[in-house]
């Protein structure tokens, strides 16, 4: 038997931990922002509204939200708490 190696090891657990993040995000991009249904499909614009989404995400995941869909209807009510949160 061979042994197996420390490296392989490691880069089978950035691929697992990678996936899981990215799917993740994709599953609160897609039932907070619903985006598997938006139209949006020219140039970067899926790309760039993509960003904005997970930007969106991190930061409300970086100011502690439990539940982000709540934390985003919070926030769009009150844009100065908006502001706050990226620093303006």
């Amino acid at each position: 038997m061979g042994r197996r190696s420390p490296l392989r090891a490691r880069q089978r657990l950035h691929s697992w931990s990678s996936q899981q993040i990215e799917t993740r995000l994709h599953h609160v991009r897609d039932m907070t922002y619903d985006e598997d249904r938006s139209q949006v499909r020219k140039g970067n614009s899926p790309h760039a509204l993509a960003s904005l989404r997970n930007l969106a995400i991190s930061l409300l995941r970086l100011a502690k939200a439990s539940n982000i869909a709540a934390a985003t209807r919070h926030l769009a009510r009150r844009s100065e708490k908006t502001l706050q949160l990226v620093g303006v």
